[in-house]
């Protein structure tokens, strides 16, 4: 690396796009995948069905609870 770089013709902003969402990675245990993908294999569903499915219960698990 170099110890300074010149940033004096840089644009503030020029690739940022307020409408965009970001898909950030979620890391999981080994058994949790384990676990998913049984359900999964089961079901025959893709894996990311059955996680979302088991979180949106969670959530109205907690929705109910308040």
């Amino acid at each position: 690396m170099r110890k300074e770089y010149d940033f004096s013709k840089g644009e503030r902003g020029k690739f940022y796009r307020p409408d965009v969402k970001l898909n950030l990675p979620i890391y999981l245990d080994d058994e949790v995948i384990t676990f998913i993908e049984n359900i999964a294999n089961k079901k025959d569903v893709d894996l990311s069905f059955v996680a979302n499915q088991l979180l949106r219960s969670n959530m109205q698990l907690a929705e109910a609870i308040k």
